[in-house]
This record gives C-alpha cells, structure tokens and sequence, in this order.
C-alpha cells in the first residue's frame, strides 16, 4: 500500500515536473518565437526602406541627368537659330535701316526661325529688339505679360555671364511658362519659351514608385513642375522645405517621409517624396502574415515533444548553419567562395533596374607565381589573407567580395557614391585604392617579392548585363593591364578592339 501510494507520489512528482517543463518550454517558445518575429518584422521594415531609399535616390539622380539633358538639347535648338548670319547681324533699332530692305531681311530670318520652332512645342521661338519689335514666333501671352518691358526684362534673365543666356520661370508669378533668353547683340535677344508640362516626359515615374510625387522647384522652392495636379506655381510645403533646406545632393527617410533632392540647370531642384507609411504598407502586409504564422508555430512547438526539441532540433540548427557558412565561404580570405560569388551576384543583377549602377571589378596577383615558387606556399597563403583584408578595407557592406580563383578575386559594386561624384568615378577611386594599397602593403624594399594588382573593370547595363557578360569584359580589361606592364587597371570601354568597335 505504501509502496504504491509511493509510486503514485512520484508519477505525479514526474507529471507535475513534466507539467513545469511544458509550461517553461511554452514560455520560452512563445518568448523566443516573439522576439524572432519581431526581429524579422524590424528587418523587412530596415530591409525595405533600404531598398526603396536606393532606388528612389538612383531615380532622383537619373532625373537630375535626365533635366539636364533636356535643357541642354533646348539650347542646342536655339543656336541653331544662328544658321543665318542676318539672324545675329540684323538689328531693327538701327537708324539706317532701308524699310524695304529691312522687311525682307526680318521675313527671311522669321523664315528660319519658324522652320526650327515646330521642332519643339515651342510658344516662343523669336528674336526681340531693344525697341520691342519681334520676329520669328513671340506668341501674344508672352507679349501681353511682359508689356513694355519685354525686352529689358528679357535681358535680366541673362544669368550666365560667359556664354550671355539663361534660363527663367516664375515672371510675375507666373511658373506655367520656362523660358531660355541668348543675348545676341546689345540690341537683340533670342527668347525660346515653352509650357512646363513639357517636363512630364523628363519626370516619367516607373510604375514600382506610382505613389512617389516628383517636382521641380527653382531656388525658392516654387513649384516649376509636379506629378500632383495643380501644384506648379505654388510653394513647396514646409513639411518638404524643412527636410531639403540647404541641400543640394541629399536622401532623408525619417517616420513621416522618404525625400531625395538633387540640383540641376539653373539653381533649379529635383525634389522626389514618398510618405514613409506607403513605402510601409507591404511590410504591414507582411507582418500579419508573421504574426499568424508565429502563433501557429508557438501551438505546433509545445505539441512537439520537448526531447526532440531539446536533443534534435537545437544541435541540427546549429549545424546545418555551420555547414552553410563553411559551403558559403572561402576559409583563407573570408570572402565568398566562387560558386556563392556568382549565384549572389546573378541574383543581384537579375533583380536590378537599368538605372541601378553596378560594376564588376576582377583582380590577379602579379607575380604571385614568383611568390610561391621563392618564398613558399605559407607565404603565399599570407598574401591572399592579406587581399581579402584589403578589399574589405576598400570597399562597402554592400558590395560583394569573393575568390573565385587561385590569386583571382573579384568584386560586384552595389553602393551608390555619398557625393557628387558620377558612379564611374567611384568604380575608378576604388581601382585606385586597391594599386595603391597593394603598393603600401608590398614595397619589396624588405627583399621579398615586389607584388601588385592588375585590374579590370567592366560597368552594368553598358558592358553586359548578366555576370558571365560582365565577367568577360573585366577579364579582357583585365588583360590589358597585365599585357600594358601590370600594377593597373582599366577599364572595359577603353579597350582598343572596344573603341574600334564604335568607330
């Protein structure tokens, strides 16, 4: 009886334990599978914004090129204006004009003149005296704003003193007209005006960013164009003014907006804005999509037998990671392995847009034979640790780094540059680094081997679009620096066959 009152004692001890372990294994479940969750929503959240901010910036600057362009390509249509010589030497003011004379001449320059203006929705193409006599097309709004002061306020619109032109909009607060003023001679200006909705086809939006409102506003922040109706003409909000006051090249993500700014033409500002909570709306998506699948897995976990959680799960975790580090990574230099460097690389550059700047930069050891055959293979061992530590200190988080050979490493460049620089120029900078580094590291002056770094350097979409194209550009390139006398690097586009090519 008491050894049965004994055993029913301990089975309840051992229920009653079992009880605690499922109790605290739910806790520890449910605690764990919460933190995890929010971890993974706090990462789509960083994850997101990341990735929207990258590309709205790349879209801002593709903008800004894209402006500039424009307005380039709108000068190059009024020189054209200057293909006859009476347009430039003509001048209506002068007193000894003969009135026959001076009629054929002004009907033959406005001749030209309206040849080139049907080039362009173009409401002004025309030249205007110091006496406010016009020809060529000076439409009757422009004539009507301006009044008698057509000419002399025409002419403050001349802002750049060397090449005697400018641009303008907002005259008499009125910003639905751009106008582009060449002064002529000191009695003639050439004025080329055209409505600012124009512009649309400059700020096309893609349809991944249709929530994203794009303006362009002069140096005060009127509004000279908007994706957002009825905009032009008015003040920026002071929501936007205070996050891009003083600013000329610039990103800012906070809680309420996501805001890129970039300066083009004259003085001019590309101002792109998203509210933060639409570039959030797909991770709020997610996160109950997380939430349910977490309460699922805390019910499912405390059905799962607390041994095999314990002995199985945990230990076959931690392994599996460890085996997946190992496949991932090249043990010596702690880069990406060759097989992980490609597969993350094709994954990259198949999820990118066009207007994303890549570049795929090979390097090889010169030398690095001499190295092994002279100095041993722990030696050379040491240089190739040493190349990883050298590319880690060159370049980004965001670039990739991997061997992908014996002394063959190869880089892909993902980070956009943080100043004013084009990407091409930071690709070069980063090529530089990596020669000049080689040099400070390698000297020979110790007696060793003297090595360096042959580079080639090809760009994304221009010298391929996938890596195996990227690849064999970097490696021609590649080539020449080795073939030109080694310690360099060059670029794909400069290539001899290249540039034969072209021609």
């Amino acid at each position: 009886m008491e050894k049965q009152k004994h055993s029913r004692t301990g089975t309840g001890n051992i229920r009653g334990l079992a009880l605690i372990m499922i109790l605290g294994y739910a806790s520890i479940i449910i605690v764990s599978i919460l933190i995890v969750s929010l971890l993974a929503i706090n990462k789509t959240d960083n994850v997101l914004k990341k990735k929207v901010s990258s590309l709205v910036s790349s879209l801002n600057v593709q903008m800004k090129l894209n402006m500039n362009s424009y307005l380039a390509r709108m000068e190059s249509i009024g020189t054209l204006a200057f293909a006859s010589e009476d347009a430039y030497t003509y001048d209506s003011t002068a007193e000894d004009n003969d009135e026959y004379e001076a009629i054929n001449t002004e009907k033959a320059i406005s001749d030209t003149l309206y040849s080139f203006c049907i080039m362009e929705n173009f409401l002004d193409y025309g030249i205007v005296y110091r006496d406010n006599h016009t020809v060529g097309k000076v439409s009757n709004g422009t004539t009507n704003l301006f009044g008698d002061s057509l000419f002399n306020d025409l002419s403050a619109m001349v802002s750049r003193q060397r090449t005697h032109d400018g641009w303008y909009t907002g005259y008499k607060g009125n910003f639905n007209r751009i106008y582009y003023v060449k002064m002529i001679h000191e009695n003639a200006l050439l004025v080329i005006s055209f409505y600012a909705t124009e512009l649309e086809s400059v700020f096309d939006n893609p349809q991944a960013l249709a929530d994203m409102d794009v303006r362009l506003t002069d140096k005060n922040y009127n509004i000279i164009y908007s994706s957002v109706n009825n905009e032009v003409g008015t003040a920026l909000s002071d929501e936007l003014v205070k996050r891009v006051v003083s600013k000329d090249a610039s990103t800012i993500l906070d809680d309420s907006y996501l805001v890129t700014v970039n300066s083009c033409g004259e003085d001019w500002l590309v101002i792109c804005s998203i509210p933060t909570e639409i570039i959030l709306k797909e991770k709020n998506e997610m996160q109950y999509y997380i939430i349910m699948v977490a309460v699922i897995a805390a019910i499912l976990a405390i059905l799962v037998s607390i041994e095999l959680s314990i002995i199985i799960t945990r230990p076959v975790n931690s392994v599996v990671t460890n085996l997946d580090s190992k496949a991932s990574t090249d043990q010596l230099t702690g880069l990406l392995n060759k097989k992980s460097f490609e597969e993350l690389t094709e994954k990259r550059l198949d999820h990118s847009l066009t207007i994303e700047p890549h570049a795929v930069i090979l390097l090889d050891i010169d030398n690095f034979k001499g190295v092994n055959d002279t100095l041993g293979h722990a030696y050379g061992d040491q240089v190739l640790a040493k190349t990883g530590s050298i590319l880690r200190s060159v370049f980004s988080d965001e670039d990739y780094l991997g061997r992908i050979g014996g002394d063959e490493f190869c880089v892909l460049i993902n980070s956009i540059p943080a100043d004013d620089r084009t990407f091409r120029e930071l690709v070069k900078a980063r090529c530089e680094q990596l020669c000049e580094a080689f040099r400070s590291n390698y000297t020979g002056d110790d007696g060793k081997y003297k090595i360096s770094a042959s580079i080639g350097a090809a760009l994304f979409p221009d010298n391929g679009s996938t890596f195996t194209e990227l690849y064999a550009a970097s490696d021609k390139a590649l080539y020449l620096s080795k073939k030109s006398g080694k310690d360099m690097y060059t670029f794909y586009d400069e290539l001899p066959e290249r540039e034969a090519d072209k021609k």
